[in-house]
């Protein structure tokens, strides 16, 4: 299992955008992607601006095919100038 977590600051006047962008990005990525097991796009209900993504996959060769996807490629293209801030952090579930 292969997880992501990612943090968002988004520019002033454009968080319902960028809202509609990553949710169609969430819903493409767990519809054409086998390896892509969760996706869930979270917003700070007090601070719109503030958007915080859980993605699960199988493996890390999973997340890279997800970030050579053309609708992760559209995304980048369609909400980058909307993000004013990006943190990602990766980890591998621990084996019992």
């Amino acid at each position: 299992m292969f997880a992501v977590l990612v943090d968002f600051i988004i520019a002033d006047g454009m968080e319902d955008k960028f809202h509609d962008a990553i949710q169609a990005h969430a819903k493409n990525s767990r519809e054409k992607e086998t390896g892509c097991l969760l996706f869930d796009a979270c917003v700070n209900p007090e601070s719109p601006h503030e958007v915080f993504l859980y993605e699960l996959y199988t493996d890390e060769a999973a997340f890279k095919a997800h970030q050579a996807s053309e609708h992760f490629a559209q995304f980048e293209e369609r909400a980058g100038a909307w993000i004013t801030s990006k943190t990602v952090r990766l980890f591998t579930k621990l084996e019992s």
